[in-house]
């Protein structure tokens, strides 16, 4: 019997020189953790939904700093679309945060990444419908190059677990380790994209 697993976020090296097309693939890599999440228990589910986790924070993280204040500026009605994102956004990061307190075997776990997986998909949709279209019709190769140089750097330098040696729930509930893993990414992007603090 062959393992299948997700690869982990940034495992493949794949030479992505366009925003767009990095963030689709990053979509399928998400869709893949949740099936991984679902069909496996005990370590294994609980590795899968760390890498959930992680290519999550990273993901959405990315999209707030590089691809949304492109949006807002780069084509009419970006600032609505982007406000529109950004509450689909917040829904489907409560939700995560929520799952992150639980244990992967709590009887509560799997409803609530059901949850998550239908809030993030849907946003999915809307971000390949609403603004990746507009994204690649409103610049050119060199800054959808640009743009996805800072979402691979982004990629690469998060850490593959938030506060690594913090097990306790109520410990990892006060540090925030999801907000943590974001507050990284964005250092990462913003240090890829010349901005600094």
């Amino acid at each position: 019997m062959t393992e299948t697993q997700t690869p982990h976020a940034c495992d493949d090296h794949a030479q992505d020189a366009d925003v767009v097309a990095l963030l689709m693939r990053q979509h399928g890599d998400i869709r893949n953790l949740f099936d991984e999440v679902e069909a496996t228990a005990g370590e294994e589910r609980r590795d899968a939904f760390r890498r959930l986790v992680r290519l999550l924070a990273v993901h959405e993280t990315a999209e707030e700093e590089v691809v949304h204040p492109f949006a807002r500026r780069g084509f009419p009605g970006g600032e609505q679309i982007v406000e529109d994102r950004l509450a689909e956004e917040k829904a489907a990061k409560e939700t995560l945060a929520a799952l992150d307190d639980l244990d992967t075997e709590d009887p509560t776990f799997m409803p609530r990444l059901m949850k998550l997986r239908t809030e993030v998909q849907e946003h999915a949709r809307s971000e390949e419908r609403y603004e990746f279209t507009h994204i690649r019709r409103s610049t050119d190769v060199t800054n959808l190059a640009a743009m996805a140089k800072a979402v691979k750097a982004a990629e690469a330098m998060a850490p593959t677990r938030p506060h690594p040696g913090v097990e306790s729930g109520a410990a990892n509930a006060a540090l925030g380790p999801v907000a943590a893993l974001m507050d990284r990414t964005k250092d990462a992007v913003r240090q890829a994209m010349g901005q600094g603090r």
